[in-house]
């Protein structure tokens, strides 16, 4: 399974993770994982819900969650952010 190696900011944190992705999953998975790790690597200090979105940092287009991190073309370097 390839991975790709992406960088995710946390506004409400003012911090960013490195976290590897599998190229292969389906985003509302990568969605779901994410929100796990960053509520777990903050101490609890970020608590997501529902309405947590993952977007694109540099233009700040949310992320269709819908398609895989292939589809998306997300690939090592990419830069997220989770509101």
């Amino acid at each position: 399974m390839e991975k790709v190696l992406v960088e995710v900011f946390v506004p409400a944190l003012k911090t960013a993770y490195d976290m590897f992705l599998p190229a292969d999953a389906m985003m509302y998975d990568v969605l779901k994982l994410i929100r796990k790790a960053v509520t777990d690597l903050s101490g609890g200090k970020f608590v997501s819900d529902e309405n947590t979105i993952l977007c694109y940092r540099g233009n700040g287009a949310i992320i269709n969650i819908n398609m895989s991190v292939f589809e998306l073309d997300i690939h090592n370097g990419t830069k997220l952010m989770l509101i």
